[in-house]
């Protein structure tokens, strides 16, 4: 029902910009039992909210910031759920300016950390809280129940967080929502969960063209192979709705949806911010990066379109054994997927370290396992492994991610293979694999890199058998010295 304003501070909740993931939001809240004051620039929207869905709950409409606030108990809570940058910088500059001390804001956008890093800050010292939370589910999930990263100052967890895991998705009665660490740390750890989820939808892309390029499956087909494997180890919501669009039919043409649809896919920027930050990390995220310029490449229409017909080189024949192939396939997808969660959990340790965050994987394991994007059966896997090491060096070295990909590793190196040899293009299988073989290698050719390094720049290096840091005089004697 919608409350009448006149009656005072009755919200414990206020959403403002009632976009659908902002409606949503505000509607998980209200079905929750929490009285929700309703805010947008456009006031149709606030409206047409309530005609819709005013029986949900009790809804208090507002059409000015002032009277927003007004309806709010203290201390107050507002949820923004505006466009990212600038937009979301003028809502909190015309709600800071209404608000008091101790009264919470908090971003539920896809801000870049570093934004909420400096937001956090100014409003500290405005005697205000500002959390960046993370939210992840899309539209169903914020109306269903998402996974929700809320960084911010702890103290302002008391009163935010027992509203927020009350609407969060819930696995074996616990919510997937808790505080994740001060200022920026909430949406970093989204930024990073998106990143993941870039990678998982680009293995999962690969998959399904080995399946159509080298087997010759049609959607259904291949919708048939995905719904099997969600029923097993790789049980997963992207598996899950990769099946479901595989089998859509295109209205108009009767053929699979996915036929008809244009091979360029569009990003948001969460994915680049994702690999740009890992560069300032010193972080390899190979399998994310190849996601994110794997979406670039399919968008390079005209340079594709000129391309077409370029020599492919004698290629191979199709694979014979159908069943054998499709089992190597699930293998390397299951190996590949570790590898991007591995990568991504070095990333936030890194950051954890870098921003001094004090951020615990198994956490987000937890909450990661209901209401986000790229929620999986193997999340209870990855909590276990950091609950039993909370200072595992790399996921993959858990004993049961290490057996899993030894299991599969002559599959991952047949399907790499197999699809080189048939020009079929798969840049984060093959990328996933070369990571795991760096990283299991006794030595690298960092050596001659360094070698190279130290002759045209003197940058120095260091020696298997002595302390410190030497140089070799490449245009004198070319004698050692010690750096």
């Amino acid at each position: 029902m919608t409350i009448d304003n006149t009656e005072g501070a009755r919200a414990q909740i206020g959403v403002t910009g009632l976009a659908v993931m902002g409606s949503n939001i505000a509607r998980n809240f209200a079905r929750h039992g929490h009285t929700v004051a309703l805010h947008n620039r456009s006031i149709a929207k606030t409206d047409a909210l309530i005609e819709e869905h005013g029986g949900e709950g009790d809804f208090v409409r507002t059409e000015t910031i002032e009277e927003f606030v007004a309806a709010l108990q203290k201390p107050r809570r507002v949820l923004i759920m505006v466009k990212a940058g600038d937009p979301t910088d003028a809502v909190i500059e015309e709600l800071a300016s209404a608000m008091e001390p101790g009264d919470i804001i908090i971003d539920g956008g896809n801000a870049l950390y570093t934004d909420t890093i400096r937001r956090e800050a100014s409003l500290r010292d405005r005697g205000l809280h500002f959390v960046g939370a993370g939210i992840s589910g899309g539209e169903e999930g914020a109306l269903n129940g998402p996974s929700i990263m809320p960084g911010g100052p702890k103290e302002s967890y008391q009163a935010l967080g027992p509203l927020l895991e009350s609407i969060a998705a819930q696995v074996d009665g616990t919510p997937c929502c808790t505080h994740i660490g001060p200022d920026g740390s909430g949406h970093f750890v989204k930024m990073v969960h998106n990143g993941i989820e870039y990678a998982d939808m680009q293995l999962i892309g690969e998959a399904y063209n080995l399946f159509r390029d080298a087997l010759g499956y049609d959607a259904d087909q291949v919708a048939d192979v995905f719904t099997e494997w969600n029923a097993g180890d790789l049980e997963s919501y992207l598996v899950e709705i990769t099946a479901e669009v595989l089998r859509q039919k295109d209205a108009k043409t009767g053929k699979a949806l996915v036929d008809v649809i244009v091979d360029a896919a569009e990003q948001k920027g969460t994915g680049r911010w994702t690999v740009k930050s890992a560069l300032d990390l010193g972080v390899p995220v190979t399998g994310i990066a190849e996601a994110v310029f794997a979406r670039a490449l399919s968008g390079a229409r005209d340079q594709r379109k000129a391309a077409v017909g370029l020599a492919s080189g004698r290629l191979a024949d199709k694979p014979a054994d159908a069943a054998q192939f499709t089992e190597d396939i699930r293998q390397a997808l299951y190996a590949s997927k570790v590898v991007a969660y591995a990568q991504g959990f070095d990333q936030i340790a890194a950051g954890s370290a870098e921003y001094d965050w004090d951020l615990h994987p198994a956490d987000l394991a937890t909450i990661w396992r209901g209401g986000c994007i790229i929620r999986a059966r193997f999340l209870n896997r990855i909590k276990d492994a950091y609950d039993e090491n909370p200072k595992l060096p790399s996921l993959i070295l858990a004993p049961y991610f290490r057996d899993a990909i030894e299991t599969a590793i002559d599959s991952w190196r047949r399907v790499v293979s197999t699809a080189t040899l048939l020009g079929i293009p798969v840049p984060a299988f093959a990328s996933s694999l070369s990571y795991y073989d760096a990283l299991r290698a006794e030595r690298l050719p960092a050596a001659l890199t360094q070698g190279q390094r130290d002759f045209f720049g003197a940058h120095t290096y260091e020696r298997v058998d002595a302390e410190g840091k030497f140089h070799t005089l490449w245009s004198g004697d070319r004698s050692e010295v010690q750096a």
